[in-house]
């Protein structure tokens, strides 16, 4: 869940142009994330842990809005976090906290057995016990 996902941004300053792009990696450095040039090309990549990304990009919809109101044009960051939330979809598995996706399954499949969790969830036998436990007080 903590390891760390690049995120794919070809040509983003043509798209939103320099200022916008400045901008975006000002608030991803607050995030923990890291927005970048692709060595020289114009290709752009964002990098950091899946949960520090999406608060990012809900970090530039604020943004974003902000901008709208000021009558400013309100759509600098929109192909940046509709490229951003499309990557992520592809990551849903690393959003979710283990504890959550473990009540999930069980609760999704109560016959799951505890080496099926452990094998779905690379989680350990003592975390899927506990899971285990709180649902069926539940």
């Amino acid at each position: 869940m903590n390891e760390a996902i690049t995120i794919s941004l070809p040509s983003l300053i043509h798209r939103i142009g320099r200022e916008a792009v400045k901008q975006a990696q000002t608030v991803a450095k607050q995030y923990h994330c890291e927005l970048k040039r692709v060595r020289r090309s114009r290709n752009w990549g964002l990098s950091g842990e899946a949960i520090k990304i999406q608060s990012f990009t809900e970090q530039l919809k604020v943004a974003q809005l902000k901008t709208a109101q000021l009558q400013r044009e309100g759509g600098e960051f929109r192909y940046l976090i509709q490229k951003i939330e499309t990557a992520l979809l592809d990551h849903t598995d690393k959003l979710e906290p283990l504890e959550v996706k473990l009540a999930r399954l069980i609760n999704d499949n109560p016959n799951i057995t505890l080496s099926e969790l452990i094998h779905t969830t690379d989680c350990t036998m003592s975390e899927a016990r506990t899971a285990r436990f709180n649902a069926d007080a539940w």
